[in-house]
């Protein structure tokens, strides 16, 4: 990708007029008289787009109630004039990785790899995160950000391209992973890929290609396992796990709106039947196809092996350890059911009696289970750290109104019905209309873009605060998937693709698809693992 220019902002004091406040109070009120008006029960999808207009009027009519001091701080429009350094400042403007507009704060890769050895516990929530939200911690900022690229791997590294063959499969090989994806000193190195069977309704999550000739006809590559190299930066040794989520078009929150089912599975110490979660994300977890030499196994089979396999190599070395999984969207519900069956089994705790901590960072996931199931994590100490934009409608479904915030006395009603839903863990809210990068838009999949949230963690700093970008982090990549950047940037929406889609000319001058090394399916240990945990494939 060609280089392009770097700049640095300016703001100027531009105010916007706040909208009328009566006209959106008066939509919302009729809409939601218009919903409980219905005498016969709603299709499903009638109802969640009857609830995504009503999010959306509210998130109007809360905008239109910011003071006239807030909207100066939101709206003020940032003017691009030729790179320089400000002397005598700490703040640092130059070209980020790969050019265009970059920011950062100078703080010294060293001393902050030192905070890190020292601090990571109470970074993956030791104290719930307790005084490092708001301000946000720089230190948090940074390791949020870096395990949301991991999560924004998995759609980097995805084939979308139907005309493919390889569609649904990861583009790159488990050892050139994170230098396919662009993060070659991520200082990881990735141990497995995680496949799912298309059994669940999710159009827009499994892709197929038009070919007869393909990779696999009913699998898809949904994410990956990794452990970090050694433990001297990160003050332990690291198992990641990040899990595909959904980039555009949101109806599979309607296709997955069904109804909670408890979560007894083989192998777990606890089988209340009271601890319920959305059927639809327990079937893509524990489904698998004995057809499919990708999916003979389940995505939690694979997982639960993987994580046996990883712990059992690293735990005689005597270092700290640490399991962390991410996801975004889809990936976030897969990546808090995944904690909660790691937990469950006691695959974190080692010969020795220590507990190796889990932790979950969540990018703008829906909820996943009842109050039991969030009472249960809390049980097991997974600590659960949920980034929300405020405006994007996945992470208030399901449980649109039956959920946590329902008063006390109306709790109880919400346990007995199928359809009460408790969000897990500690919520960090972020606001796109607080970044002056980001254009007015009515399009949700940009409020739910994964790059557009972590654009927003590199700008926030606390309530009230103005926004400013702390690393060098390219806005550019919020427009790689969707079109969400103002026009006076330049940057093209839904720029990122491959060099001539893929396409290579062969030695005869034809362009041609060229061949992939085979697919990794299963490691040939996966059975011993399986059957040391108890469970017999």
């Amino acid at each position: 990708m060609a280089s392009t220019t770097a700049f640095h902002l300016s703001h100027s004091n531009q105010l916007l007029p706040p909208s009328s406040i009566l006209h959106h109070h008066n939509e919302s009120h009729h809409l939601k008289h218009s919903i409980c008006r219905q005498s016969m029960p709603l299709p499903r999808h009638k109802i969640f787009t009857a609830a995504l207009l009503l999010l959306k009027t509210e998130s109007r009519s809360a905008e239109a109630r910011k003071p006239a001091k807030a909207l100066a701080a939101t709206e003020a429009l940032p003017k691009l004039v030729p790179q320089e350094t400000r002397e005598g400042n700490r703040e640092v403007v130059g070209q980020g990785n790969g050019g265009g507009l970059s920011v950062g704060i100078g703080r010294g890769k060293e001393k902050a790899q030192l905070d890190l050895q020292e601090r990571w516990r109470e970074i993956h929530g030791s104290y719930d995160w307790e005084g490092l939200l708001d301000p946000l911690d720089p230190l948090l900022r940074s390791e949020l950000i870096r395990y949301g690229e991991m999560a924004q791997a998995c759609y980097d590294g995805f084939d979308f391209d139907r005309f493919s063959r390889y569609c649904g499969s990861c583009k790159y090989s488990r050892r050139d992973f994170f230098e396919g994806v662009g993060l070659p000193e991520s200082g990881y190195d990735v141990t497995r890929y995680l496949h799912a069977v298309s059994n669940v309704n999710l159009p827009n999550f499994f892709k197929k290609s038009v070919s007869p000739k393909i990779w696999s006809s009913r699998a898809n590559w949904i994410g990956y396992v990794a452990a970090s190299k050694d433990s001297s930066n990160l003050g332990r040794r690291d198992i990641a796990v990040a899990w595909r989520g959904t980039v555009t078009r949101l109806e599979w929150v309607a296709d997955l709106m069904d109804f909670l089912q408890p979560v007894r599975l083989p192998g777990h110490k606890n089988q209340n039947e009271d601890i319920k979660v959305e059927s639809g994300f327990l079937d893509l977890y524990t489904d698998k196809d004995p057809g499919c030499r990708f999916c003979l196994f389940s995505a939690r089979e694979q997982i639960l092996a993987e994580i046996k396999r990883v712990v059992e190599r690293y735990s005689g070395s005597g270092e700290d350890m640490s399991i962390t999984i991410t996801g975004h969207s889809l990936g976030s519900a897969l990546a808090l059911l995944s904690a909660y069956d790691i937990a469950e089994m006691g695959l974190n705790v080692l010969p020795d009696g220590r507990t190796i901590p889990i932790t979950v960072f969540s990018f703008s996931g829906p909820r996943v289970g009842n109050r039991k199931f969030k009472q249960r994590c809390e049980e097991l100490g997974i600590k659960v750290l949920r980034v929300v934009n405020v405006h994007d409608t996945v992470p208030k479904v399901p449980g649109l109104f039956l959920n946590e915030r329902l008063p006390g006395t109306l709790q109880g009603l919400a346990d007995a019905l199928p359809w009460g839903y408790t969000h897990v863990g500690t919520e960090l809210k972020l606001d796109h209309t607080m970044s002056p990068f980001l254009k007015e838009t009515g399009d949700p999949s940009c409020f739910h873009n994964l790059e557009a949230h972590l654009h927003l963690l590199d700008g926030y700093h606390g309530t009230g605060r103005r926004f400013v970008l702390s690393s060098r982090r390219d806005p550019a990549l919020v427009n790689k998937a969707c079109d969400f950047l103002k026009e006076h940037h330049l940057v093209p929406p839904y720029w990122q693709q491959d060099e001539n889609k893929g396409m290579m000319r062969n030695g005869d001058g034809r362009w041609v698809q060229p061949e992939r090394p085979r697919i990794d399916d299963h490691p040939a240990d996966i059975h011993n693992h399986l059957r040391q945990i108890g469970l017999h494939s």
